[in-house]
Formats: C-alpha cells, sequence, structure tokens
C-alpha cells in the first residue's frame, strides 16, 4: 500500500508596478495542508511588506476548494486595517460562479487578466496618492 502525498500548491508573490501579485502554481487547488501552507506564505508576506493591492490570479487554475473561499476572505480582514484591498484576475467561468453562488462577486472585483488588473489597480493608486 503505497501513501500519497499531499499535493504542493506553491504561491508566487511577486510585485508588478507597486502591486502585489499572488499566483497559484497549481491547476487544482484543494489540499487542506497545501492550501494552508500557502495561506502562511502568503500571510507572512502580508506582515512583512503591508501591500496596499493584492491581485489573486488563477490563470490556469481549474479546480479550487471552499477552504480558497476562506483564505481569500481572510486576506481581505488581514488587509482591511489600512484600506487595503483584494481583487481576483484570470479567473475561469466555472469557479467564477462559485463566487456568484455565494454572493462573494459582490464583495471582490474581477479582471480578465492579471495585466487589466495591475493596470486598474495602478490608476486607483495614483488617484488617491
Amino acid at each position: 500500500m503505497s501513501v500519497s502525498r499531499g499535493q504542493k500548491v506553491a504561491v508566487e508573490i511577486t510585485s508588478q508596478d507597486n502591486v502585489t501579485v499572488v499566483r497559484f502554481e497549481a491547476a487544482s487547488i484543494s489540499d487542506v495542508e497545501a492550501v494552508t501552507a500557502a495561506s502562511s506564505q502568503i500571510r507572512s508576506f502580508i506582515d512583512q511588506n503591508h501591500p496596499d493591492e493584492l491581485i489573486f490570479d488563477f490563470e490556469g487554475v481549474k479546480f479550487f476548494s471552499s477552504q480558497v473561499l476562506g483564505l481569500l476572505l481572510d486576506i481581505r480582514a488581514k488587509l482591511q486595517p489600512y484600506n487595503g484591498k483584494v481583487v481576483i484576475s484570470a479567473i475561469n467561468p466555472q469557479l467564477h460562479r462559485v463566487f456568484k453562488i455565494t454572493n462573494l462577486d459582490k464583495i471582490f472585483d474581477f479582471f480578465p487578466d492579471k495585466e487589466s488588473a495591475v493596470k486598474a489597480m495602478s490608476v486607483d493608486k495614483k488617484t488617491f496618492d
């Protein structure tokens, strides 16, 4: 009998035009331990860098568990004390339906791709600076 190792859900955290981008590197995000590890990595980055804007880029993601929704809400709450904002980019239509069904489409802004999200966030930043 073989023991299956948990799926690795690495996240890549980068900065583009002074906007932080979190990109999931797996097509399926469902392993509890992997999502917990990604959450810790993102929370640590926020604690150290205090980003004003955070884009979660879902390009290439085909499936995620409800734990990812919890992660997004948790990160949104973590940014709220200093008026930080979380937006979603490049999410496929099936996953976007999950946001609509749960009414989370009313609290997150969505962009068709990372580039348009970065551009919109950069414009917002210039408007308020």
